[in-house]
Protein backbone atom coordinates (compact mmCIF):
# COMPACT_ATOMS: atom_id res chain seq x y z
CA UNK A 1 0.00 0.00 0.00
CA UNK A 2 1.35 3.47 -1.12
CA UNK A 3 0.36 6.83 0.27
CA UNK A 4 -0.53 9.53 -2.10
CA UNK A 5 2.46 11.23 -1.98
CA UNK A 6 4.36 8.03 -2.74
CA UNK A 7 2.43 7.63 -5.64
CA UNK A 8 2.71 11.07 -6.80
CA UNK A 9 6.80 10.71 -6.24
CA UNK A 10 6.39 7.66 -8.84
CA UNK A 11 4.14 8.87 -11.31
CA UNK A 12 6.36 12.09 -11.95
CA UNK A 13 9.23 10.02 -12.88
CA UNK A 14 9.39 9.94 -16.97
CA UNK A 15 11.33 6.79 -16.91
CA UNK A 16 10.60 4.34 -19.81
CA UNK A 17 11.82 1.30 -18.23
CA UNK A 18 10.98 0.94 -14.43
CA UNK A 19 12.40 -1.31 -11.67
CA UNK A 20 9.61 -0.62 -9.74
CA UNK A 21 10.87 -3.20 -6.87
CA UNK A 22 13.64 -0.07 -7.09
CA UNK A 23 11.77 2.62 -7.39
CA UNK A 24 9.59 1.95 -4.44
CA UNK A 25 12.84 1.98 -1.98
CA UNK A 26 14.27 4.69 -4.04
CA UNK A 27 11.94 7.21 -3.59
CA UNK A 28 12.79 7.03 0.35
CA UNK A 29 9.18 7.15 1.81
CA UNK A 30 8.92 5.63 5.51
CA UNK A 31 8.15 2.11 4.62
CA UNK A 32 6.30 -0.78 6.82
CA UNK A 33 6.38 -4.27 5.68
CA UNK A 34 3.74 -6.42 6.25
CA UNK A 35 4.14 -9.85 7.42
CA UNK A 36 1.90 -12.56 5.19
CA UNK A 37 2.35 -16.17 5.02
CA UNK A 38 3.31 -17.47 1.46
CA UNK A 39 0.71 -20.12 0.76
CA UNK A 40 0.64 -22.75 -2.43
CA UNK A 41 -1.21 -21.23 -5.39
CA UNK A 42 -4.81 -22.95 -5.44
CA UNK A 43 -5.26 -22.97 -9.30
CA UNK A 44 -3.48 -21.71 -12.60
CA UNK A 45 0.62 -21.80 -12.76
CA UNK A 46 2.61 -19.19 -12.57
CA UNK A 47 3.88 -17.27 -15.74
CA UNK A 48 7.97 -16.24 -13.93
CA UNK A 49 10.20 -19.20 -14.69
CA UNK A 50 13.45 -18.76 -13.72
CA UNK A 51 14.67 -17.60 -17.38
CA UNK A 52 12.14 -14.60 -16.98
CA UNK A 53 12.95 -13.88 -13.05
CA UNK A 54 16.65 -14.00 -13.92
CA UNK A 55 16.62 -11.34 -16.75
CA UNK A 56 13.84 -8.97 -14.18
CA UNK A 57 17.11 -9.41 -11.54
CA UNK A 58 19.45 -8.63 -14.20
CA UNK A 59 17.03 -5.48 -14.60
CA UNK A 60 17.54 -4.49 -11.34
CA UNK A 61 21.10 -4.89 -11.11
CA UNK A 62 21.74 -2.43 -13.82
CA UNK A 63 18.77 0.06 -13.18
CA UNK A 64 20.46 0.48 -9.61
CA UNK A 65 23.43 -0.56 -9.70
CA UNK A 66 27.52 0.32 -11.42
CA UNK A 67 28.86 -2.61 -9.57
CA UNK A 68 29.27 -5.01 -12.99
CA UNK A 69 31.28 -2.09 -14.54
CA UNK A 70 33.26 -1.45 -11.60
CA UNK A 71 33.79 -5.39 -11.69
CA UNK A 72 34.93 -5.41 -15.50
CA UNK A 73 37.34 -2.36 -14.71
CA UNK A 74 38.94 -4.52 -11.65
CA UNK A 75 39.00 -7.55 -13.33
CA UNK A 76 40.35 -5.96 -16.52
CA UNK A 77 43.36 -4.43 -14.10
CA UNK A 78 44.22 -7.80 -12.25
CA UNK A 79 44.62 -9.67 -15.28
CA UNK A 80 46.65 -6.78 -17.11
CA UNK A 81 48.76 -6.58 -13.46
CA UNK A 82 48.81 -10.63 -13.34
CA UNK A 83 50.59 -10.85 -17.44
CA UNK A 84 53.02 -8.29 -17.21
CA UNK A 85 54.83 -10.27 -13.37
CA UNK A 86 54.31 -13.37 -15.70
CA UNK A 87 55.82 -11.96 -18.93
CA UNK A 88 58.95 -9.84 -16.62
CA UNK A 89 58.96 -13.37 -15.01
CA UNK A 90 59.28 -15.10 -18.47
CA UNK A 91 62.33 -12.59 -19.79
CA UNK A 92 64.09 -12.41 -16.21
CA UNK A 93 64.12 -16.13 -16.69
CA UNK A 94 65.49 -16.15 -19.95
CA UNK A 95 68.24 -13.49 -18.78
CA UNK A 96 69.28 -15.12 -16.23
CA UNK A 97 69.31 -18.97 -16.33
CA UNK A 98 69.16 -18.54 -19.91
CA UNK A 99 66.55 -21.20 -20.12
CA UNK A 100 64.15 -21.29 -23.32
CA UNK A 101 61.15 -21.00 -22.70
CA UNK A 102 58.34 -22.46 -24.85
CA UNK A 103 56.15 -20.18 -27.02
CA UNK A 104 52.92 -20.78 -25.25
CA UNK A 105 53.44 -19.16 -22.40
CA UNK A 106 54.63 -16.04 -23.60
CA UNK A 107 51.73 -15.94 -26.19
CA UNK A 108 49.15 -16.95 -22.60
CA UNK A 109 50.75 -14.43 -21.33
CA UNK A 110 50.05 -11.32 -24.18
CA UNK A 111 46.73 -12.96 -24.65
CA UNK A 112 45.73 -12.23 -21.14
CA UNK A 113 47.76 -8.77 -21.01
CA UNK A 114 45.66 -7.79 -24.48
CA UNK A 115 42.38 -8.82 -22.60
CA UNK A 116 43.22 -7.43 -19.35
CA UNK A 117 43.53 -4.07 -21.14
CA UNK A 118 40.36 -4.57 -23.49
CA UNK A 119 38.27 -5.71 -20.78
CA UNK A 120 39.60 -2.57 -18.09
CA UNK A 121 39.02 0.06 -20.99
CA UNK A 122 35.21 -1.42 -21.38
CA UNK A 123 35.09 -0.86 -18.04
CA UNK A 124 35.77 2.15 -18.11
CA UNK A 125 33.45 3.12 -21.07
CA UNK A 126 30.96 1.68 -19.69
CA UNK A 127 31.25 3.64 -16.14
CA UNK A 128 30.70 6.85 -18.76
CA UNK A 129 27.62 4.99 -20.08
CA UNK A 130 26.14 4.37 -16.90
CA UNK A 131 26.32 8.34 -15.99
CA UNK A 132 24.92 9.18 -19.07
CA UNK A 133 22.17 6.86 -18.70
CA UNK A 134 21.62 7.98 -14.82
CA UNK A 135 20.69 11.81 -16.37
CA UNK A 136 19.11 10.47 -18.91
CA UNK A 137 16.80 9.05 -16.43
CA UNK A 138 16.33 12.43 -15.09
CA UNK A 139 15.76 11.32 -11.62
CA UNK A 140 14.90 13.83 -9.22
CA UNK A 141 17.84 14.68 -6.96
CA UNK A 142 15.54 14.94 -3.79
CA UNK A 143 11.38 14.25 -3.34
CA UNK A 144 9.72 16.99 -0.95
CA UNK A 145 8.07 15.08 1.61
CA UNK A 146 6.29 18.64 2.67
CA UNK A 147 6.57 22.14 1.78
CA UNK A 148 5.62 25.63 3.48
CA UNK A 149 5.00 27.37 0.44
CA UNK A 150 1.15 26.18 -0.35
CA UNK A 151 0.86 27.99 3.69
CA UNK A 152 3.04 31.21 2.56
CA UNK A 153 0.67 31.07 -0.10
CA UNK A 154 -2.57 30.90 2.07
CA UNK A 155 -1.12 33.63 4.58
CA UNK A 156 0.61 36.24 2.13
Amino acid sequence: MMNRKMVNALVAMDEYNRFSKGLFGWVGFRTYWLPYQNRERIAGETKWNFRKLFNYAIDGIMDFSQAPLDLAAWLGMVMTLISIVAIMFIVIRKLVIGDPVAGWPSMACIIILTSGVQLFCLGIIGKYLAKVYTEVKRRPHFIIDESNVDHAKLIG
